[in-house]
């Protein structure tokens, strides 16, 4: 996608105004969303006509076939440095935009405020990571950080499919080849496939978003690769059982133990406003597979993967609600915030209680 004047006077705006995503749409103004809020950018709203006259002056020719067989387009832009990661789509038989702004640069774990022990899934050899949380938990960003940190300190072969190319990676230590969904590829799965025979070390996948891309997915990591994806669910429990859902019933058994063995960790993301208003913070869960908890899978006993959540601390796990009580206990966001979103309030309030009477004791989380 080439954006024309218009578009690339929005964009400018979009950095300038500091906003994670723009929306455009007919009949309805500009939208940006401001740390987390969604907001009007100006009062004049979009015609029909003037919102065709955007798109296909845009597109090429082959995206604008693209979006009238599947009814919407996943492309990517910059405007500087800066880059965007755009999709197209209709809605009641109008066009409509929702578009991303992405970070100018790679950060590191402490700029990004995650918690330390995730840094730890960058030393793995081989299995399947999973990162999990809604659109715009910055999943993508935590992922280009852990790829960014194997290339620095690894000398391997990382190889990436991605729908579109969010972050470039330069070659370090490492060797890294970035292949993007229908410019590369015809797609995640065939393009897993064909990965097994160019040699890479660590495989990133976009989003195991089909059943195809999730057997070739485990594929890869039982044959001695890293792979990592991301999934949309709510928390790292749920992951398992979003995977199981592609499955037949008839399979579920057999991919529950190759889960059970493949399976390294899965890592859960929120984006949550700071109580002082300025920006937001990560609320991160880690659940890594150990002995109990892969046994867990194999036995499909996923609910009482909780408990060990809770007590795996030494073994670099961490719950959500831990976090939230972490963030909380800081006065980083609101305690009531915080509470309503645990799973077990009850467990919330008896360690806030506890860190506010003993704060000598404060679990070590981030540099806030």
């Amino acid at each position: 996608m080439i954006p024309n004047d218009l578009l690339s006077n929005l964009l400018e705006e979009c950095i300038e105004h500091n906003y994670s995503d723009l929306h455009l749409s007919v009949n309805a103004p500009v939208m940006g969303r401001l740390n987390g809020v969604l907001k009007a950018h100006t009062s004049t709203k979009w015609t029909n006509d003037q919102m065709n006259v955007l798109v296909y002056d845009c597109l090429s020719s082959e995206e604008i076939e693209i979006l009238q067989q599947q009814k919407s387009l996943d492309a990517a832009c910059s405007i500087g440095a800066t880059r965007f990661r755009i999709n197209l789509y209709h809605e009641r038989n109008q066009f409509a935009w929702a578009i991303r702004k992405l970070e100018n640069t790679l950060k590191n774990v402490e700029e990004l405020q995650l918690p330390e022990q995730i840094l730890e899934l960058s030393q793995l050899k081989d299995g399947l990571v999973l990162f999990t949380g809604p659109t715009g938990s910055g999943k993508s960003t935590s992922l280009a950080t852990l790829l960014d940190n194997i290339n620095e300190q690894r000398c391997s072969h990382i190889l990436t499919i991605e729908d579109p190319i969010e972050y470039i990676h330069t070659n370090k230590q490492s060797l890294v080849h970035q292949r993007e969904l229908g410019a590369d590829v015809k797609s995640f799965a065939s393009s897993l496939k064909e990965a097994l025979r160019e040699d890479p070390d660590v495989i990133l996948v976009g989003e195991m978003r089909d059943l195809d891309t999730s057997r070739a997915a485990l594929s890869a990591a039982e044959t001695g690769h890293l792979v990592f994806s991301t999934l949309h669910c709510a928390d790292t429990v749920g992951a398992l059982d979003r995977i199981l859902a592609l499955y037949p019933a008839v399979e579920q058994d057999s991919v529950r133990r190759q889960l059970g063995m493949t399976l390294k960790a899965v890592v859960a993301q929120r984006l949550l406003p700071r109580k002082n208003g300025d920006g937001r913070v990560p609320a991160v869960e880690i659940l890594r597979v150990n002995n109990a908890v892969s046994n867990l899978i194999r036995t499909g006993q996923f609910p009482q993967i909780f408990s060990i959540l809770e007590t795996g601390a030494k073994q670099g796990m961490l719950s959500m609600d831990l976090t939230l009580v972490q963030l909380a206990f800081k006065g980083v966001i609101e305690v009531p915030k915080a509470r309503l979103m645990c799973r077990n309030t009850r467990y919330f309030d008896e360690t806030l209680s506890k860190l506010r009477k003993d704060q000598d004791r404060i679990p070590s989380y981030a540099n806030l």
